[in-house]
Formats: structure tokens, sequence, C-alpha cells
């Protein structure tokens, strides 16, 4: 059987199923991070992200683009659960013809976010690959109250994202913020019932939510806010690395953050049934079944 037949979440879900954890674990495998005991109130936070030159960025890329991605990728992963990112290790494949600054600049790319949210890069790896290729482990933590994970939403939740979704390809992949401040302020002010940053298209990701908490929903055409570099509606529904947050809130909780008037933080749709399914009200008030799909490697 070729990995193509089973495609990406089907290996996974076989590498799932020969790992055993231990008492340790809160969480392992099938969030945005993997949730570890720490101490009597926080978690320790562990996320790895991987980018590979033609897949995530180009050999035209600006390499300090490059640098900079892999750690906001991560760091948008910690975010997503509510934490904190304090350390990383960072592996990196490349041609050894290459330049030394070519070098130089990613890790300059990295040294930026780095310094910027408190980061310490603590080692890593090197290696020879045709392509460029770059991994970044990084480890945060989360008071035991803030720790939000996809399995929590419930029936009458409100679906929200920040920002603006479609079209990142055209330039706010490699540059986007990671919504580090965003998360803080509604893990201390609200109790988000799941999250998850938007990496592979809001379909696909919402379908995550769906899958770990066991229920449905319903968004609303004429919510979802698109960039202005979006071509339509589908390519912010599919397209992918907008890495926004997406997150429920329980219907008093939405009602007090939407009384706040922050643009940043639109309503988009409601928890329902899982019987249901995805389903999108189209402006015209019809409603249809969305498939719950995005990017995939396979």
């Amino acid at each position: 059987m070729l990995i193509s037949k089973i495609g990406e979440f089907g290996l996974i879900e076989r590498f799932r199923k020969l790992i055993k954890l231990d008492a340790s674990v809160i969480k392992g495998s099938g969030d945005d991070c993997a949730v570890i005991k720490f101490d009597r109130d926080n978690y320790l936070l562990l996320t790895c992200d991987m980018i590979v030159e033609g897949v995530d960025f180009t050999s035209r890329t600006d390499p300090i683009l490059i640098g900079r991605k892999a750690v906001a990728i991560s760091i948008s992963d910690i975010a997503a659960c509510g934490g904190t990112p304090r350390y990383l290790l960072a592996s990196l494949a490349i041609n050894r013809k290459t330049p030394v600054n070519y070098a130089e600049r990613i890790m300059q790319g990295m040294l930026s976010l780095a310094k910027k949210y408190k980061i310490n890069i603590v080692g890593g790896d090197l290696s020879r690959a045709e392509k460029v290729v770059l991994d970044v482990s990084m480890l945060g933590r989360v008071k035991k109250k803030d720790l939000v994970l996809r399995s929590g939403a419930k029936i009458g939740d409100i679906i929200f994202v920040t920002g603006t979704l479609g079209g990142s390809i055209l330039g706010k992949h490699l540059k986007f913020t990671p919504r580090l401040k965003e998360a803080h302020f509604l893990v201390k002010n609200f109790s988000p019932s799941a999250m998850i940053d938007i990496s592979d298209g809001l379909a696909q990701d919402l379908g995550h939510i769906l899958k770990q908490s066991n229920i449905g929903a319903r968004l609303y055409a004429d919510l979802i806010p698109q960039s202005a570099c979006a071509k339509n509606l589908a390519d912010a529904l599919y397209s992918g690395e907008d890495f926004e947050l997406l997150f429920t809130l329980a219907p008093r909780q939405a009602k007090k953050l939407l009384a706040k008037n922050l643009a940043i933080f639109q309503p988009i749709g409601e928890i329902i049934d899982k019987k249901y399914g995805l389903r999108l009200v189209e402006k015209n008030d019809r409603e249809i079944t969305l498939a719950q799909e995005g990017f995939r490697h396979f």
C-alpha cells in the first residue's frame, strides 16, 4: 500500500496505534501540542514543525523569512493551547554548496522572533540535503487552568476566528504574526471551550475540533472574514496557512466578548449536533454540507 492511498491523516492514525504513553502524558498526538505533567500549577507544552523547500517556501524565498516562519508556526501552536513559548531546538538540512550567508540569514530570521517572544534557542542539529529543510521543536508552559484543547466544544457554543482568512500564499504565510497576545487575552478573560490555529484551512481545522469534541458545526458565509488577498469564499475556507486562531465560547462568554467590540475576534457560526456534520449557510440562506478538507501533504 502506498502512503498516497491512506493520506496524511491515515498515516498519522497508523502511527498513533503503535504509540503507548505513560501517566506523565496528559495529551499526546491529536492536538496542537503535546501536554505533559510538570508541577502543581503548570503543564509543559511540546510541539514540532518542519518546513521544506518546494512545499512551504521556494528557492527564491528570503532566508530570513524561512527562519522566521519556522519559529512562528510553533509559537502559533503554543498559543492555540493557551500557553507561553520558552525554549526551542532547530534542525537544519541544507546543501553544502549553499553560501554561508544564506544559512546565517535563516538564523537571523529565527532570532528575530525568538528575541521578540523571549524564547531561548538552546541547540539543534545540522545535516546535508539537496533542498533546505528546517525543523523546530518548541517547549512552552501553560497554567493548568488556562489549557485549551480541541476537545471541549459543546452544542450551542459560538465559533470565532481572529483576523481574516484566505490568500495567505501571496505573502502572509511568511510574515504572519502568531496570535499569542490574543490567545493570552482569551484564556485570562474568558474560557474558550476549544481552540486550534488555522494552518491547513478553516474547514479542515474546524473538522479537527468537530472530531475531537464529537460535535457538528454550522458556519455562515456572510460572517467569514475574507482577506483582501482571498480569491473567493472557497479560498478562505480551504487554502490554509492563515495561522489565525479558531475557537469556541459558550453563549454567555461569547456575548461578553462581543460586547467589547474588538474587531480582531469575529463570530462565524455555532456548534450543533454531530449528526449534521459541517454545514454552511450561504448568502441566499441555502444550507449545504461542507467537505472537511484543506491542505494535506499526501
